[in-house]
């Protein structure tokens, strides 16, 4: 529109620059008719505004809503946390290590099955179940990992350790390191799922792997004394 040389923009940036322009003129915003957005009906300028006033509070009632539950959901994650870090602590016999994590984490975050295996433990522990045989590519396998693996279950070595091994779908595998400065993995958790969406190659890692630096560190204690 341009009307003797003055564009839309123009009348805009008026009002915009006059905030005493509605002041002065008052009359205008009752007489202003727009179309609603909720029907072809004319509504005032000023019935507009709250429309639109409405509609932006919705919204960020909609976001503190979403904000409230992501917020209670970390905060029960971190419960969760908080006591199985602490069933690790008070473990007092070493030898029980492995089987309280496994079995605590799976009991904490719902998880169907999960199993483990350390290969650099000390040699008191050779008999004890997480201490049998993994193959040197398994081995070689999990100190490649720069961060747990999530995906669907191809037939990894570890799902073997698993209880059910034929219902796993999807799994995550765990590198346990004695601490970030050492390369090499001295054991590897398995967790696996009948859902195929549980673990998913784009799932975010990050909270597994404080999962793995939590268990290597506990169990640390089953490594030789350098």
């Amino acid at each position: 529109m341009s009307v003797q040389g003055i564009t839309e923009d123009d009348i805009a940036n008026y009002l915009a620059n006059t905030p005493g322009f509605f002041e002065r003129h008052a009359e205008l915003l009752a007489s202003v008719q727009l179309t609603s957005p909720h029907g072809q009906r004319a509504v005032s300028l000023q019935e507009r505004q709250m429309e639109m006033l409405r509609e932006k509070i919705k919204g960020l009632e909609l976001k503190i809503i979403e904000m409230i539950r992501n917020g209670q959901d970390n905060v029960a994650i971190s419960d969760r946390l908080h006591r199985w870090t602490r069933a690790i602590m008070l473990t007092a016999n070493p030898s029980e290590l492995p089987e309280v994590l496994v079995r605590e984490l799976k009991h904490q975050f719902l998880i169907p099955q999960g199993g483990i295996r350390l290969w650099g433990a000390d040699d008191a522990f050779n008999m004890l179940p997480f201490a049998q045989d993994v193959s040197g590519d398994m081995k070689s396998f999990a100190s490649s990992l720069t961060m747990p693996y999530c995906g669907v279950n191809s037939g990894f070595e570890a799902v073997r350790w698993l209880d059910d091994p034929a219902t796993v779908m999807s799994l995550a595998l765990i590198p346990l390191r004695h601490g970030p400065e050492h390369n090499n993995a001295f054991g590897l958790l398995v967790l696996g799922s009948p859902d195929p969406t549980r673990y998913t190659a784009d799932m975010g890692t990050e909270f597994l792997m404080r999962i793995g630096e939590i268990a290597g560190a506990g169990l640390s204690r089953l490594l030789p004394v350098e």
